[in-house]
């Protein structure tokens, strides 16, 4: 029943631009990115959310990604780390080397190289990097990831921006419990989602896939917790 999942990524850096600019080129290739802006803020989000690769700066305040991916090591966390810097001496990329990184990109750099380079590691780690697009059987309905429709028997319906981005966070946990947190650090559209917007757009997908909106069958919250797409098998 479960789907093949996209590849989470925590990228860390202090430059605020840059964070963003990651985030959305890395949504667009089909990973599912998180953002921190520094080494404390990224061990908040390792604590709450679980990451394939790490994306990590070597420039930061307080404490260099060097420091962060030594102390990771040390504290046997084993997630594979891509090193980003704007300095390019072989000293350097030894250094990195060392301190467990498992590979290392010199800025600015292509896109495209970056993608390579995450999907050769997570080949090399044993990370899975490639997800199979699938239609999800809710009732009446097949939800359609690749399109971002709802296909019925005599109707096909568009989803809005922000249902299908709520619809594949979800689609991409299929079972699992989703707190609004959680669901918040996933979206690509987070600076335009809240919890309230969430509990709207939650009650608008229920209307178009529940025959019971009043007693959702497929969209189900879990008191006290958080929301679960709980689909045919």
């Amino acid at each position: 029943m479960s789907d093949v999942q996209k590849p989470h990524v925590l990228v860390v850096d202090d430059d605020k631009r840059l964070r963003a600019l990651l985030k959305k080129y890395l949504t667009e290739q089909e990973f599912i990115a998180i953002t921190a802006e520094d080494a404390e803020d990224a061990r908040k989000k390792l604590l709450r959310l679980e990451f394939d690769i790490i994306i990590l700066d070597v420039m930061m305040p307080k404490e260099s990604g060097f420091e962060f991916a030594r102390s990771m090591r040390e504290a046997a966390q084993e997630i594979p780390v891509l090193l980003l810097t704007a300095r390019g001496e072989i000293e350097d990329r030894i250094e990195g080397l060392e301190a467990g990184a498992d590979d290392y990109m010199q800025k600015p750099f292509e896109p495209k190289e970056l993608i390579l380079r995450l999907q050769a590691i997570l080949k090399r780690t044993g990370k899975q990097t490639t997800y199979k697009k699938k239609k999800i059987k809710l009732g009446a309905w097949e939800y359609d990831k690749e399109r971002d429709e709802l296909i019925g028997k005599d109707k096909v319906i568009k989803l809005t921006g922000m249902e299908a981005g709520l619809m594949r966070i979800m689609a991409d946990n299929i079972g699992k419990v989703l707190t609004r947190e959680t669901i918040l650090e996933k979206s690509s559209q987070s600076d335009a989602v809240n919890d309230r917007t969430i509990d709207v757009q939650v009650t608008r997908l229920r209307r178009k896939i529940e025959k019971d909106v009043k007693n959702p069958r497929y969209l189900v919250t879990v008191r006290g917790e958080g929301y679960s797409l709980c689909p045919d098998e």
